[in-house]
């Protein structure tokens, strides 16, 4: 806990973002650095609880009020610390978890919870900025070598993880840099990509080697992996979710992946080579963009068409509007389905709920409009909740930029897992058993590849837990610890 009067005396305090009219003019962070003075005053607001349901509420156990207590009585280095030995990367989580505990915290019952991740990620930049974040290469090395498939959050904590119990690790990555979803998928407003690099930095010197345009199974056969002792699959959940309806065909009407990928790609200066993207360039200036999907990625492709400078943005949502409230079913400390407001969409958007898009429309095979109707959700004679169409209320949309954002079925099938012969579950993900091993002994899972479309701080976590097993497969024990226990592992 922090000071015991804490939560009485001070109120919630969240991030402060950069004007609005500042920041759609940029790529940089929306959030600015927290103050010292705010970010111990939050920590003073962690209660004596008793027990701490904001660490239950963590994937990765992270021991929450300890770092709370250190930050409110000024010992900086030690939070950091405490930190670190549950969380690879808090830097990540910090700035791009939804912050599942800060919905199971204690005083959210009665006030505003206190804002966990404004301190954690206080915490890590301190650290940074102090020097802290040092290289500590393993003191003994194994012998036993370990590919990682994937340059993903999962991929990443497993390689760290493994490199500290001191085996040889190699992550192979299929595109041109480091970081899977996060370097590609993530609008660098919300995630400066110089905080992936200066991370890599530490991994590279600690030991791990980072190896990319390596798509393996593809371009790559995977008999390039027959001398790794163990290999760890965190390829992520790749494959998007389509709409096939009429006119899909027309130009106008790609993933948000693609747009989002480009547009980073642009940030980081580099060449958009005609002959090499998978679609033709994408941008929403000038443009009506509609985005088809009400989740981050859709309020990302969002905040990307604000600083396009498009004409006009509008976002569905195929269910019903949440409530600002907690639903019945969804009490503390669950994590709750409640309408949200990002950044993105206090810069500009329209958005509607309960909109089923029907078909497209376009002139000269390019899109110009598109057809919706209104539906609601209705209980079936099965018992299951099932979408109707509401009577009479069609209506066309202008549409110049079509942005498909509604989520992914799941990996790749073909490629590295066809070519190892991994056995998939029923939705389609590696199948896997407690201890993260797929059907082949030496070959693991992890992240979103094993358990489907989930959260950064979930990869991150099965990142960790897949390690421990991979260390046990390798010598018959593992020194890494489990979720939300120990410090940083003994190396052999």
């Amino acid at each position: 806990m922090g000071k015991p009067t804490g939560f009485m005396e001070f109120t919630r305090e969240g991030f402060t973002s950069r004007p609005v009219t500042e920041r759609v003019q940029d790529y940089n962070e929306v959030y600015a650095p927290s103050p010292t003075e705010r970010v111990q005053r939050q920590a003073a607001r962690c209660m004596d609880c008793g027990v701490p349901f904001c660490q239950s509420g963590c994937p990765l156990g992270n021991v929450i009020p300890d770092w709370n207590d250190l930050v409110y009585n000024d010992q900086w280095k030690a939070a950091y610390r405490r930190l670190r030995s549950t969380n690879n990367f808090p830097e990540f989580t910090g700035r791009l978890c939804p912050a599942p505990c800060e919905s199971a915290c204690v005083l959210g019952i009665i006030e505003p919870p206190v804002s966990i991740e404004q301190i954690e990620l206080a915490i890590v930049e301190r650290a940074f900025t102090e020097g802290w974040v040092k290289p500590k290469p393993p003191k003994k090395r194994s012998g036993k070598t370990v590919a990682v498939i994937g340059s993903g959050p999962a991929g990443l904590a497993a390689a760290d993880q493994l490199n500290q119990a001191g085996h040889t690790v190699t992550v192979f990555e299929r595109h041109d840099r480091i970081g899977g979803l996060l370097r590609y998928g993530i609008p660098d407003f919300k995630l400066d990509k110089s905080n992936i690099d200066r991370r890599l930095a530490v991994m590279e010197a600690e030991g791990i080697t980072f190896k990319t345009n390596m798509h393996i199974g593809k371009d790559v056969p995977v008999d390039t992996l027959s001398d790794f002792d163990a290999i760890v699959l965190c390829g992520g959940a790749t494959k998007p979710r389509d709409i096939p309806i009429p006119g899909r065909d027309l130009e106008g009407i790609y993933f948000a992946w693609d747009f989002l990928s480009q547009q980073n790609q642009r940030v980081a200066g580099d060449a958009l080579a005609q002959k090499t993207l998978p679609v033709p360039e994408i941008h929403a200036k000038g443009k009506h963009v509609i985005v088809i999907g009400g989740g981050d990625t859709g309020s990302d492709c969002v905040g990307t068409s604000n600083r396009h400078g498009a004409k006009s943005i509008t976002q569905f949502e195929l269910l019903p509007m949440p409530t600002s409230e907690r639903p019945e079913r969804q009490p503390w400390p669950y994590y709750p389905m409640i309408l949200r407001t990002s950044s993105s969409h206090e810069e500009g958007a329209d958005r509607f709920w309960s909109i089923l898009t029907k078909s497209f429309t376009g002139n000269d095979g390019k899109v110009t409009s598109l057809e919706t109707v209104e539906v609601e959700m209705v209980r079936g004679d099965d018992g299951r909740m099932k979408f109707e169409e509401v009577a009479d209320s069609q209506k066309t949309w202008p549409a110049d930029l079509v942005l498909v954002a509604v989520g992914y079925t799941g990996p790749e099938p073909d490629g590295v897992l066809g070519q190892l012969g991994v056995t998939l579950d029923a939705r389609g993900n590696a199948q896997t058993d407690s201890k993260y091993q797929t059907n082949l002994p030496h070959v693991f899972a992890a992240g979103d590849m094993r358990r489907g479309q989930s959260l950064i701080v979930w990869a991150i976590s099965e990142g960790r837990e897949a390690a421990r097993a991979v260390d046990e497969y390798l010598v018959g024990a593992t020194v890494l610890p489990s979720k939300g226990i120990g410090d940083l592992p003994v190396i052999r």
